[in-house]
């Protein structure tokens, strides 16, 4: 699974900045238009003169607004947090009836490759018996019959190994599953402030990681599992 960027919308430190200063200059603009338009009219400077004890604090505050703004900047720290996607997938998974197939092949085959490499295990120890008492003849049928079992053995063990990967692939490529988790994953980063999610099962994306991120256990609760 690639990694999620799930972000929340929020004014930029830059626009927060551009209002302040917006602020400041139409603090200085107003009262000077007003100077003006009172002067041409033949109204007087009253008005603007009203606003100009305006220029100082607001000036100010708009210069306080915009160090803070650009103090918040420099403190901004992207939180991210990270899912361990296999535990998410087998606890969703644990009751579902495709799983439940899975899990039973998989049971079978391992018994009948346990049960194969124990009839093998027997032949070798009546291979050296046989050499033990110098029957040598019987010894070399006996290697060629485990050889053959052994090849036997090897040509089931992959081809099972196969078939159950391609279950696996199956299963975890559900679409439902897919959009619960992902639905599942940016309520639980808008819930915990996280701007980033990163899935532990992909390649080289996640080196090292603090326990404290790990958000897979919130992840499981919040699917219902």
């Amino acid at each position: 699974m690639s990694s999620l960027i799930l972000q929340k919308p929020k004014l930029s430190v830059k626009v927060q900045a551009f209002a302040a200063l917006s602020a400041v200059v139409a603090a200085v603009a107003l009262p000077q238009l007003f100077h003006v338009m009172g002067a041409v009219s033949g109204l007087g400077t009253a008005l603007g003169e009203v606003f100009l004890p305006m220029h100082l604090p607001i000036i100010l505050a708009g210069l306080l607004a915009v160090l803070c703004a650009f103090s918040l900047s420099a403190q901004q720290i992207t939180r991210f947090g990270v899912v361990d996607t296999a535990r998410v997938y087998q606890a969703y998974f644990r009751n579902s009836a495709p799983v439940r197939n899975y899990e039973t092949k998989k049971a079978t085959f391992q018994n009948e490759i346990n049960k194969r490499t124990e009839e093998i295990q027997k032949l070798q120890q009546q291979k050296v018996d046989y050499e033990a008492s110098g029957n040598e003849s019987a010894a070399l049928r006996l290697e060629a019959d485990i050889t053959k079992k052994t090849d036997s053995l090897t040509e089931y063990t992959n081809a099972k190994n196969v078939e159950l990967e391609s279950l696996k692939k199956s299963l975890q490529s559900s679409d439902a599953f897919y959009k619960k988790l992902y639905s599942t994953l940016e309520k639980v980063a808008e819930s915990e402030g996280l701007s980033l999610i990163m899935s532990l099962q992909q390649a080289n994306a996640v080196l090292w990681y603090s326990s404290s991120v790990d958000i897979t256990d919130k992840v499981i609760t919040a699917l219902g599992l």
